[in-house]
């Protein structure tokens, strides 16, 4: 898809149908189009904090510590905005899981722009709301749940955001690897898969290949993940 395309995919997500053309054409000259093959990390070692749009693929922001430590933080999608920091205490990677576009922003140029139109103000703060959730939400899997309910919270969030529905089950393509999940949720490889194995036994979940994993109750699975049920 050309650079343009791409550029009026972000618009559509992120830009208000009423800004103006020269609104516009600001954060189109503000836009670096780039891209990657699976386990790259094209916007490594940035000196200033930036703002990435995700056109296409999927990615996982990296957080590197001393000693070589790492943290999967955050697995982004298509259509997802990520703030991406320059190095400081630690240093972070958008790393390609696969074949992957994305639209670049030096973040303080974005922002300055984004503060003179009250719609890109909105939809930026709208969305670092979600963000917020998330990092709540992960904070809580990786400090009280149980392995099976960090497995399953993950499941049932990559649903919400990836997931096919398919009448009462969900199908979900996951473009990450076990090891991925396993370093995201801070378990084992071998503790994941064994998870896997569990729910799949428990008819909870069907798996087919590395990636596809069809959830057959979700009711269920929410439930094993330790979520309060829904407000009536």
């Amino acid at each position: 898809m050309a650079v343009a395309d791409r550029f009026e995919q972000f618009a559509t997500a992120i830009l208000p149908s009423g800004l103006s053309s020269s609104a516009h054409a600001r954060f189109r000259s503000l836009a670096r189009h780039v891209e990657a093959a699976a386990g790259d990390a094209p916007l490594d070692y940035m000196e200033h904090d930036q703002i990435v749009f995700v056109a296409r693929g999927a990615t996982k922001l990296v957080a590197r510590a001393s000693l070589d430590r790492e943290q999967i933080v955050a697995f982004h999608f298509a259509d997802d905005l990520v703030s991406l920091p320059a190095r400081g205490r630690h240093s972070y990677s958008l790393v390609a899981l696969q074949e992957s576009e994305f639209l670049a922003f030096s973040a303080s140029e974005f922002l300055n722009s984004a503060q003179q139109e009250s719609g890109v103000a909105n939809e930026i703060l709208r969305r670092s709301l979600v963000s917020l959730s998330r990092c709540r939400e992960k904070s809580i899997i990786l400090g009280r749940k149980t392995a099976q309910e960090r497995l399953a919270s993950f499941l049932t969030t990559m649903a919400d955001r990836i997931g096919t529905p398919r009448e009462t089950q969900c199908v979900i393509d996951l473009p990450m690897s076990r090891r991925d999940i396993a370093d995201s949720l801070g378990l084992t490889i071998e503790t994941v898969s064994r998870q896997f194995t569990i729910l799949r036994d428990q008819k909870l979940l069907e798996t087919s290949g590395r990636s596809i994993v069809t959830i057959t109750n979700i009711a269920a699975l929410e439930n094993r993940a330790g979520h309060l049920p829904a407000a009536a």
